[in-house]
């Protein structure tokens, strides 16, 4: 049995404490708040939607507790736009298994709860670090990006950015419809616009309304899109939502337009710098501590890679620490686990999440064009539907996909592949359907608030 402690009661923190606790160690969780004020005082750290490789590990643990009430995220309903009101591609890809999306501030005050470890409230500075190392055979700092995050070193060579690529804004809302319009499924909604940036509807269960709707918009720097950094409370930025989605994506301002912030601390302005730091943090006394989580990769959250790839490190370290034995778990053993998880998952991950932040590539277009026909509807087996399908399964597992988004080889034998036939068949539908579309845009003047459908439903 291990001394373990871990810093840090958002999600990942609290599964390793779960999982830790499950497998025999002695475990203290240091948490800079209580259960009710995660509840009731704290704002969301960010949406966290889960697909199911991270939903099984919650799963193993017993903390699926949301499993019956939440909404059941079936797929993505994709809208391309290269330019200003241009629709000019479509996807609706359905996962095999659901996502799901459920209040932050609920999760962490239930795990927290539900935690049978020792729990020490407090904010747990570098110089208490020390003394809380001292204690442990290993400690985990899953502090987010937190000041905490400083003592790991940022690794240059994986990290691309080195400033945040999106201006983020997130909220939680209430009294739009459980459905969007157009889709046969519920979907998470993904609008792009390649001048300004992206919006995401999210299906969401609320800690106090339950299923709802949570907003998040990623807007390119100096873009139309760009413009919450000066909110100054949730309803402020409700409204610039709105008159967001009017101007730029204006199908969707009707079904929004009911919308209403969900609680007063139910929102979010802010960036991200993707980084990926050094997984051993050494203290003044020269003790060494381990990063976990945000801590260890800090990603935009564009691709929803956050979470996912925090609960699959928290699954691997549990796993590596039981592997070990009795041997010290010191910066040799940090260093091999954090790059043997690197090797696998997590560079994948964030390559896939920085890719959606980079202008789409070639071979990515061809896998947005070969899918045009997709409908999203249960029974749908066509080539198009597969291949809509495979995309939205890489946000479940980027190894997936990921290698065919920068490689054309790649592309077209997934295409040529999955639909039976040669690659410049489906390249060939795929440009037809799009060019009827774009007609289709035209005979109706134009009008971006009437529905016009790019990729028609297969026949």
């Amino acid at each position: 049995m291990r001394r373990i402690a871990i810093v840090g009661s958002g999600i990942v923190g609290l599964a390793a404490a779960h999982a830790l606790r499950r497998a025999g160690h002695a475990v203290t969780l240091y948490s800079d708040r209580t259960s009710r004020q995660w509840l009731d005082e704290s704002r969301p750290t960010g949406t966290a939607a889960r697909f199911d490789l991270a939903l099984s590990f919650e799963r193993e643990l017993g903390l699926n507790h949301w499993d019956d009430v939440a909404p059941r995220g079936e797929g993505v309903f994709l809208t391309f736009c290269p330019t200003l009101h241009n629709r000019l591609v479509t996807l609706r890809g359905r996962l095999q298994r659901p996502f799901q999306a459920v209040d932050l501030r609920l999760q962490c005050a239930r795990w927290l709860d539900d935690f049978d470890g020792e729990t020490s409230i407090e904010s747990v500075t570098v110089a208490r670090l020390d003394e809380i190392a001292a204690q442990h055979d290993l400690t985990i700092v899953a502090a987010g990006r937190a000041e905490l995050c400083n003592l790991f070193p940022r690794d240059d060579e994986r990290s691309v950015h080195d400033v945040a690529q999106r201006n983020l804004a997130m909220l939680i809302t209430r009294g739009a419809p459980m459905a969007i319009p157009g889709a046969a499924f519920l979907p998470v909604k993904f609008d792009f616009l390649g001048t300004d940036g992206e919006l995401f509807c999210i299906p969401y269960f609320h800690k106090d309304h339950g299923p709802s709707w949570n907003l998040l918009f990623e807007a390119k720097p100096g873009s139309r899109m760009d413009r919450f950094a000066g909110a100054r409370s949730g309803e402020e930025v409700v409204a610039i939502a709105k008159q967001v989605v009017r101007e730029l994506f204006p199908w969707n301002s009707a079904w929004m337009q009911p919308m209403e912030l969900a609680d007063r601390n139910g929102w979010l302005t802010g960036r991200v710098t993707p980084t990926v730091r050094r997984p051993v943090g050494t203290l003044p006394s020269g003790r060494v501590v381990m990063a976990l989580g945000d801590t260890a990769i800090s990603f935009d959250p564009i691709a929803a890679q956050g979470a996912n790839t925090g609960l699959k490190h928290a699954r691997h370290v549990v796993a590596r620490i039981a592997e070990r034995g009795d041997a010290p778990l010191d910066a040799a053993w940090m260093t091999e686990t954090f790059e043997s998880f690197y090797a696998g998952p997590a560079s994948f991950a964030w390559t896939f999440s920085n890719l959606l932040l980079e202008p789409i590539t070639d071979p990515a277009k061809e896998l947005l064009i070969a899918q045009c026909g997709s409908d999203g509807r249960a029974g749908n087996a066509s080539a198009q539907q597969r291949i809509a399908d495979a995309f939205m399964e890489n946000f479940n597992d980027p190894r997936l996909l990921t290698p065919a988004f920068t490689d054309m080889h790649r592309s077209r034998s997934f295409i040529a592949q999955t639909s039976g036939k040669p690659w410049l068949f489906s390249a060939v539908r795929g440009r037809a359907r799009i060019a009827a579309g774009q007609v289709q845009q035209k005979l109706k003047g134009g009008n971006p608030h009437v529905p016009v459908d790019a990729a028609p439903r297969p026949a």
